[in-house]
């Protein structure tokens, strides 16, 4: 086995076929069958299930793509780390992320990555839920991982500080008349703006609502983290975001609760930092100034 047999059907897989697969990766189509059938024999037995129009995969075809995946993924990553000079003139670091961080954390990071490395390119991989995340990472996506601390990670891991969630009202509301905390409880009767349910930060929306005695009632979902502060703000109703992806000019309509949501958040990969992924983490929050918020809600 290969890698160049492993590119061959996973290349046959996305495409459907062999001939498809035989002029995306330009190579004669008997070559490319008799790598795969190769592969087969070594395996000891099909992977692929020739039909008159297209393939389909066996069962033992669905057992190893994950995996074949993985190691393509891998081999990628080890292919242009061995490329990355040791002085970062050049290189790629590919992060990732959850949505939200992706506008609260990372854009003042990647500005300073950039600034000290400009010959680093940057790309980020986007996930709704923190269990998509990991399970990515763990999958061979990306060089590093930022998101909620995992709960159980074998890998190298960095703590990045505590992320606090704050309350963006709607323009007028009374509640913006007055000064201090809020309680949440005082919301109860509300309807919310709030994340759509498989997105993780309605997870922790609805766990802060029920540790304050109600369940809070949708008045519109969205999966756009800044889609979330638009609607609150134009009067759909209250939500709650980290206080760092409040745009700025809606932070007039934000208060602190008197028992705010927060997550530890990470930084985390499945072997060893790359070359770039250090210096990014560098640049990252420092998280002497992102303290556990006193008297938390305490994300699982």
């Amino acid at each position: 086995m290969n890698l160049r047999q492993l590119q061959y059907f996973v290349a046959v897989v996305d495409e459907g076929s062999f001939t498809a697969a035989a002029q995306r990766l330009y190579v004669a189509q008997p070559s490319l069958s008799k790598q795969i059938a190769a592969l087969e024999s070594e395996l000891g037995g099909p992977l692929l299930e020739r039909l008159p129009r297209g393939v389909r995969l066996t069962p033992a075809g669905r057992a190893f793509l994950p995996d074949a995946r993985a190691t393509i993924l891998s081999a990628e990553r080890a292919r242009r780390s061995a490329r990355m000079t040791h002085d970062l003139t050049a290189g790629e670091l590919e992060i990732a992320t959850v949505h939200s961080i992706a506008i609260g954390l990372l854009p003042d990071s990647i500005r300073a990555l950039r600034t000290e490395h400009p010959g680093i390119l940057v790309s980020l991989r986007e996930y709704v839920h923190r269990e998509e995340l990991e399970d990515g990472v763990r999958g061979g996506v990306s060089d590093i991982a930022i998101g909620p601390k995992p709960r159980a990670w074998e890998g190298p891991m960095t703590s990045l500080g505590w992320e606090e969630f704050i309350l963006l009202l709607p323009e007028n509301d009374p509640l913006l008349r007055t000064t201090g905390r809020v309680d949440l409880s005082a919301l109860a009767d509300r309807r919310w703006v709030l994340p759509v349910p498989t997105a993780g930060m309605a997870t922790l929306i609805s766990g802060a609502c029920r540790d304050a005695g109600f369940v809070p009632r949708p008045a519109v979902h969205s999966s756009q983290v800044e889609a979330l502060a638009r609607f609150a703000a134009c009067g759909l109703g209250p939500t709650l975001l980290p206080a760092n992806v409040v745009p700025g000019d809606l932070r007039h309509l934000t208060r602190r609760l008197r028992r705010p949501p927060a997550r530890e958040l990470a930084a985390y990969t499945r072997v060893e930092w790359s070359p770039p992924a250090s210096a990014f983490l560098e640049n990252l929050w420092d998280a002497r100034t992102a303290r556990r918020p006193a008297n938390a809600y305490i994300v699982p």
